[in-house]
């Protein structure tokens, strides 16, 4: 059995106001034919299919195509589809009758029926079992009460995940009795230990609790498991089937650098090989840091090289330059070269200080703005974690309503 495990395809992301439809386009098509010519009979989805709850007609249309594509003219027998963090549980699920019937499983929100499947081969036979655990909000999963501490939060949240990934197993465990087939874990959360970049697009709404799982938490019966959330590609304690695949494109300037990865999984009875298939790159990322020659260096060289590269440019001197835009634009004219984004990191340093055009919203994230708000009213250093922790939870309870279309 073959099985192809991918994630956080954020369909609909934009970067610096920029559009990628057509890294998205490039990616499914890429991804429709690795599955036609290596035989995939499963693919795993394990979360943020979209980039936001309300997604544009145009990622609708290039999710609803894929999943035709792939039923219609592949060997894959399923595909099984959970609901991320960014994504809306009930836009997901509406379809989910429909696309049943292109043997296309969908779990966009915790529900302990849906989330096991039985995955038959063309004889109709049983020859894998899927645990497909959504992202689990916190209202999923724990009861507040008055006066608990945070500690006691983060336990309760803890607890919640691993009794329900306990009972799902327990669950694979029974309905796979005595034949020799593998029990396929997943799921979208962070993990403890996991690994995340500056600017690649992961939200951390829950600091210090639910977004940190031990990896204790996830049953012993997962013969492999397929894990969302983490856009850098990495294994789960040093475990070789305990893997996030990571997203398919660079989400931001920071995973500019990375080999983004599918993971393909074959399995002999039980024995699963792990092999990474690099994805390629669709459209380049350069991010340029350093004084006004270092830049203007850099840019000269993609020029030589024909490159078609997005930039994200970042000035480091000391030196104020006035007209740092005029000389980096006259620097790349007359090539497919594209600015996204400059930034002037003197002037960044000074925020705190002085109100500069230069540096806009788009440059910080809800958090940094918070650090800094924390910096400015002169907040005691022992306050300031609880404070942000405090801080997260409103984050993620405001994106959690958006979350809700009741």
């Amino acid at each position: 059995m073959k099985i192809l495990h991918t994630s956080d395809w954020h369909l609909g992301r934009a970067l610096h106001g920029r559009r990628r439809y057509d890294e998205f386009t490039a990616f499914l098509d890429w991804l429709a034919e690795h599955i036609e010519q290596e035989q995939i009979n499963l693919l795993l989805i394990a979360g943020d299919i979209f980039d936001t709850t309300t997604p544009s007609n145009r990622a609708q249309h290039l999710y609803y195509s894929f999943l035709c594509r792939i039923a219609n003219s592949t060997s894959c027998r399923q595909v099984v589809v959970i609901g991320g963090n960014h994504d809306s549980p009930s836009f997901l699920n509406a379809p989910k009758e429909l696309l049943g019937a292109l043997n296309v499983h969908v779990v966009g929100a915790m529900n302990l029926d849906d989330e096991l499947l039985i995955c038959r081969n063309a004889e109709g036979n049983p020859e894998a079992i899927v645990c497909a655990v959504p992202y689990l909000r916190d209202r999923d999963i724990r009861q507040s009460e008055a006066g608990e501490s945070m500690d006691d939060k983060r336990a309760k949240l803890a607890e919640g995940y691993r009794a329900h990934y306990r009972q799902i197993g327990e669950r694979a465990e029974a309905a796979r009795g005595d034949l020799d087939i593998p029990i396929l874990g997943m799921g979208h959360c962070f993990t403890a230990g996991g690994t995340s970049v500056a600017d690649d697009g992961v939200r951390d709404l829950n600091v210090g609790s639910l977004d940190h799982i031990e990896a204790a938490a996830f049953p012993a019966c997962f013969d492999y498991l397929a894990l969302g959330h983490l856009h850098v590609p990495q294994k789960v304690a040093q475990s070789e089937t305990l893997r996030y695949s990571g997203s398919p494109i660079p989400m931001g300037f920071g995973e500019a650098n990375q080999q983004k990865l599918v993971l393909q999984i074959d399995f002999k009875g039980r024995t699963p090989h792990v092999t990474e298939i690099p994805i390629p790159s669709f459209q380049p990322l350069r991010r340029i840091s350093g004084g006004i020659d270092q830049i203007l260096e850099a840019l000269k060289q993609l020029k030589l090289e024909h490159s078609t590269a997005w930039l994200e440019i970042e000035y480091t001197a000391e030196e104020i330059i006035g007209d740092l835009r005029d000389q980096i634009e006259a620097a790349i004219e007359g090539t497919d070269l594209e600015i996204r984004r400059i930034k002037n990191k003197r002037i960044m340093d000074r925020v705190l200080q002085r109100i500069d055009t230069a540096e806009t919203l788009d440059d910080l994230e809800p958090t940094d703005v918070f650090a800094r708000c924390l910096e400015a009213h002169s907040i005691p250093a022992e306050q300031r974690p609880q404070l942000t922790t405090a801080y997260a939870e409103i984050l993620q309870t405001l994106h959690e309503a958006d979350s809700n279309e009741e």
